[in-house]
């Protein structure tokens, strides 16, 4: 598979290293270089990829969008603080009738603890002495917060508990990304806590959507429709 990669930051490097290993080809770079191009020219930049992965900035989700829509390329969307524009961006993929997979966080192990929190709140639902709390911590890099992946964890929960609940951010230092989602009540506390040691299994995620949405596919789809074909598969 021939892969362009938008952003060359960390994650775009990694992608690129764990591509490679899997014997796929990076067919082009785009980096801070290109960031005047118009949507136009970077769609000529990106003719004859198999896929796109964009780890970028929310700014330029729009223009990244339009470019592989014009290029008929699939993309794969990893920057987070976009969520504002994505009835736009939906509009926009299916008006081309094109592909598009995007996910607030790429990590399996991250997607595994959303299933794992929707089953805990429809359990705690249940119990109405218990609160709900989702905690998050990253290192004081990261820009958005509560992260995507929080604000993700806070629409599952929020589908079975209707009372509000607290949803913390902290930045600090170098803290890994942690994501924490609690039920407290009297007697006790129940925590389910996701860790990320590296940013590894969201380049390997990331990958795992190139290879799945480069298959044909056509529409708007979330990670986690991409988790559910293989968990169902």
């Amino acid at each position: 598979m021939k892969i362009a990669l938008i952003g060359y930051g960390a994650m775009g490097r990694l992608i690129k290293t764990l591509a490679e290993n899997k014997n796929h080809e990076i067919a082009v770079i785009i980096d801070e270089a290109d960031a005047s191009l118009t949507a136009e020219e970077l769609a000529g930049k990106l003719q004859g990829a198999d896929a796109a992965i964009d780890f970028s900035v929310a700014a330029a989700v729009e223009r990244n969008v339009r470019a592989c829509l014009a290029a008929k390329v699939p993309l794969v969307e990893g920057t987070t603080g976009w969520n504002a524009q994505r009835e736009a961006v939906k509009s926009l993929v299916e008006a081309e009738q094109g592909a598009f997979v995007f996910g607030a966080n790429f990590s399996v192990g991250v997607n595994l603890f959303y299933r794992l929190t929707d089953f805990a709140a429809a359990l705690f639902a249940k119990f109405k002495d218990y609160e709900t709390f989702i905690e998050e911590r990253h290192h004081s890099r990261k820009k958005d917060a509560p992260s995507g992946t929080a604000l993700k964890l806070k629409d599952i929960v929020a589908e079975h508990i209707a009372k509000e609940f607290s949803v913390a951010a902290t930045r600090a230092g170098n803290i890994p990304g942690t994501h924490i989602v609690g039920f407290d009540a009297a007697p006790d506390t129940v925590e389910l806590t996701h860790t990320a040691r590296s940013r590894e299994g969201f380049a390997a995620g990331a990958i795992l959507a190139a290879e799945w949405i480069s298959q044909g596919r056509k529409g708007f789809y979330e990670f986690t429709d991409v988790m559910d074909e293989i968990l169902e598969g």
